[in-house]
């Protein structure tokens, strides 16, 4: 049952994903003049998406669910959603009974457009998927057979399921409706018990069964749709919403805070990233995961905590009817773009509650950590992991499969792996024994956090990057990769010799760096990608190119071509290792804009043609087209520094030089 939840939290993904699209439109709608046609334009467009999510939930979590994840399974979620929202509508029933439609039970009003019927409708497509996609006809009816099957099977299952609906909807609905007024007739008092709950469920998924009943129309709440429609009381539409936005733009980032200055001094810097980066998530997007699965379990005090002030958050908010919405999450974008809406009461005071809301998240959580001597990253004990099981280390390896390899060692390897997926921000595995992994090593490999759920489910916490990791993991659980024992400092591979001896020959010596492109330079921290900009992958600089001819950065041998053309690793002689990146995100372009021409293993010298790039492609595709070149080996360099003085560079000129150690 809990791997079935597993996979059920990480479909609803999909559908979630599309809400963010509803809000840009929604928001931009209403700061526009309300005058405008285009305004409203923009806002019908939003409506559109808010008044559909329960089919986008029945096609998504038939998609999701499906063994696998074809596109037969969407259309049959579809089926399965307009069987009982058809037979069901106060038109039919009034058919159906023999009575005027007036007379039918206002429960059925709500069954079309109702999100607890597209999940149901998506979670029985996808079982009747499961089940029926290779079944065989008879050869007259082999027309029918696989694939075919399944909508039709589908929708005879799903008009049993109305009648089961016909006889316990209403009474069922009408308990949600009691619930739900017994909350709402609470005021800020049911706010605050709704928001403690919601937070405290998380670890165990049923946190999406609250929401439901209040953030969508499971219950004529509603308060995500009617707050971006503009229906509703303002001042109360959206106080299931508001107090989110203090508690995941400043509560939580001043807990990381905390979090970090309670980090021994050896561990403050590996820490300050991980918080850095999940406080980043937190405030912008309202993505929480990274932060609160790092304390979750081992400091769960700290959680308790969360949750509590949580509570305090959306209570206090709906007391002083402060309201603000989101579609998404209650990170920086959803404010701004709620910010103007006509259901937005007094937003900016949302501010001034996150900033006394920080304090107390600060001042809290540094008094439990200290207090109870909780584990929060950072406070672990330092563990000798000399003696641990290893992969061996190929050149090759970028920063992903570095990580993959530790993880997968500490997880006992392919013996104990049997299943490698993942959500937005979390591996998701199905493991042997779960008592057999080394949590230590998993955490010393950058994981935010773990969640271990039974014997058999396993969660890592890694981040947005997390696909990246995943695919590592899973190309390394599929080769069967040999997990090696290590005993002492002599474990070293021959190849880390070699590269430390190789390093101790080159100390002090300088290499030169050159222009990738014709074009503007710019120092690497003034890239639009925090990842780049923020030196997480290494020093280096960007040339903003003026045509689409791409050259090498220095004489070496390529290493690594990425599948989708975007990118390529370098190694020179002296050991240096860099990447070249040819533009942000455009890994999502499948390398449609790139010719290359060299490939993986090829030598290279500096200003050698290694790919024509066509840049309006780009453009219009709304990438940045920022060429990047990053040391991605800075623990070899000493120093690095920008040598070229003007902003118009040519792909003949040095414009930077490295130290080696």
């Amino acid at each position: 049952m809990k791997s079935y939840l597993q996979k059920m939290g990480r479909s609803l993904q999909l559908p979630v994903a599309v809400l963010p699209a509803a809000a840009l439109l929604q928001g931009i709608g209403h700061m526009l003049p309300q005058d405008w046609a285009f305004s409203v334009y923009l806002q019908n467009g939003g409506t559109a998406i808010l008044s559909n999510l329960a089919i986008l939930f029945a096609v998504g979590l038939a998609f999701g669910m499906a063994e696998d994840q074809d596109g037969a399974a969407a259309l049959a979620g579809l089926v399965a959603y307009l069987v009982p929202t058809s037979v069901l509508a106060p038109s039919s029933m009034a058919t159906l009974m023999g009575i005027k439609e007036a007379a039918v039970n206002p429960a059925f009003a709500k069954i079309p457009g109702n999100v607890l019927i597209g999940i149901i409708a998506g979670l029985i497509a996808a079982a009747m998927y499961n089940k029926f996609h290779n079944v065989k006809m008879p050869m007259a009816l082999s027309f029918f057979s696989g694939k075919r099957a399944v909508p039709i099977v589908t929708a005879v299952v799903m008009l049993a399921v109305s009648g089961v609906l016909l006889v316990i909807w209403p009474i069922f609905y009408s308990a949600l409706v009691k619930f739900g007024e017994s909350i709402i007739g609470l005021g800020a008092v049911g706010a605050g018990i709704f928001g403690f709950f919601n937070r405290l469920l998380i670890p165990t998924g049923l946190h999406q069964a609250l929401n439901s009943v209040f953030w969508f129309d499971t219950a004529g709440i509603n308060d995500i749709a009617n707050f971006w429609a503009g229906t509703g009381t303002k001042g109360v539409t959206g106080m299931f919403l508001a107090g989110f936005f203090p508690v995941m733009m400043f509560g939580l980032p001043a807990g990381a805070y905390a979090i970090y200055r309670n980090a021994r001094p050896e561990n403050k810097k590996a820490t300050g990233s991980l918080m850095l980066a999940g406080a980043f998530a937190s405030f912008f997007t309202g993505v929480t995961e990274p932060l609160e699965f790092s304390f979750m379990f081992v400091a769960w005090p700290l959680y308790v905590i969360h949750a509590a002030l949580t509570g305090l958050s959306l209570a206090f908010a709906a007391f002083m009817h402060w309201t603000a919405g989101f579609s998404f999450s209650a990170g920086l974008v959803d404010y701004i773009l709620s910010f103007n809406l006509p259901m937005s009461n007094m937003p900016y005071m949302l501010i001034v509650q996150g900033l006394v809301l920080a304090v107390l998240y600060f001042f809290l959580f540094d008094f439990a950590i200290k207090k109870f001597n909780l584990m929060t990253p950072g406070r672990e004990e330092i563990v000798d992991d000399a003696n641990e099981p290893s992969v061996a280390i190929d050149a090759n390896d970028d920063k992903y499969m570095l990580q993959a390899k530790k993880i997968y060692a500490a997880l006992g390897g392919f013996e104990n792996i049997d299943v490698v997926n993942n959500c937005t921000t979390r591996l998701r595995l199905t493991l042997k024994d779960s008592e057999e992994v080394n949590e230590n090593a998993v955490k010393a490999a950058g994981a935010a956090g773990i969640n271990k759920i039974s014997k058999t489910n396993f969660q890592i916490i890694i981040g947005t990057e997390v696909q990246f990791v995943a695919d590592a993991l899973r190309s390394l659980f599929e080769a069967k990769a040999p997990i090696v024992s290590t005993n002492n400092a002599d474990s070293k591979t021959t190849e880390t010799k070699a590269t430390e001896v190789k390093q101790s020959a080159n100390a002090g010596k300088k290499v030169e760096l050159h222009a990738v492109a014709n074009g503007e330079l710019v120092a690497i921290d003034q890239v639009n990608d925090p990842t780049f900009a923020q030196k997480m992958l290494g020093d280096g600089f960007a040339v903003y190119p003026t045509d689409g001819q791409i050259v090498a950065p220095v004489d070496g041998e390529i290493v690594a071509v990425f599948p989708t053309k975007h990118a390529m690793g370098f190694k020179t002689k002296e050991g240096v290792e860099i990447l070249l990146h040819m533009g942000i995100d455009t890994v999502e372009m499948a390398g449609k804009p790139f010719e290359l021409a060299v490939k993986d293993g090829d030598h290279v010298k500096h200003g050698q043609v290694l790919a024509n790039v066509d840049l309006e492609m780009l453009k219009a595709a709304g990438k940045d087209t920022a060429m990047m070149v990053i040391v991605t080996n800075m623990d070899s360099i000493s120093n690095i520094e920008l040598t070229h003085t003007d902003d118009l560079v040519k792909t003949d000129v040095a414009v930077a030089e490295l130290t080696l150690n």
